[in-house]
């Protein structure tokens, strides 16, 4: 059942490529900046779409960016010239990383984890290719606690799913504990819906 609703979430996002460079604008330079220079070292940018982070990749690091929908990677490929840095790009699911244990530095994702599938199974796998002493760096929108717009985020979120393939009620930060990651660092950026979370994996 896993696989099939990758399958159908990866379809959704190969016909969402065609305009999703217009979606991703939500997330505002200065946001993405702020995300990126947390980065160091050989860097794992999981769910990297169309590439929109591509300009903000720091000197100095390498970059390994993965997607799981040829749609997205195809509009990414156009925008390489954009990075600074030299980018291997990959078509991957994060729920089963093709990478050794301990492989990556700094592993980072904007705005991925609203899509996976199994988002505990997906930051499990993030917490097994980053290194011990690494940095997981995730910007996320998580559903609200306030007792109108939660419930509300809840009634519209099958629409949502269905229309572009995302969730919007996950409970983001319930799921990176539950994956092993330790949370050194929480900050909320837009209002408590978006937050920026710096953690660390933790001991299997």
């Amino acid at each position: 059942m896993d696989r099939e609703l990758t399958e159908i979430i990866k379809k959704r996002y190969n016909r969402t490529a065609l305009f999703y460079d217009w979606m991703d604008r939500m997330i505002p330079a200065g946001l993405r900046r702020r995300v990126w220079q947390e980065a160091r070292g050989r860097v794992l940018e999981v769910g990297v779409g169309t590439g929109a982070n591509f300009p903000f990749y720091p000197s100095g690091c390498r970059v390994t960016a993965i997607d799981f929908s040829p749609g997205m990677l195809t509009r990414a490929r156009q925008k390489l010239h954009l990075a600074r840095v030299p980018v291997d790009l990959r078509e991957m699911d994060v729920q089963h990383l093709e990478f050794d244990a301990a492989t990556f530095d700094t592993v980072v994702a904007t705005c991925v984890f609203c899509t996976v599938p199994d988002p505990v199974r997906g930051l499990q796998e993030v917490c097994r290719v980053c290194r011990p002493e690494g940095k997981i760096v995730l910007l996320e929108h998580v559903r609200s606690e306030h007792w109108l717009l939660g419930p509300l985020m809840d009634a519209l979120n099958p629409l949502v799913l269905y229309l572009i393939g995302s969730n919007i009620n996950r409970r983001t930060l319930i799921n990176v504990r539950k994956a092993g990651i330790i949370i050194e660092r929480e900050e909320n950026l837009a209002g408590k819906i978006v937050k920026l979370i710096v953690g660390r994996p933790g001991k299997a």
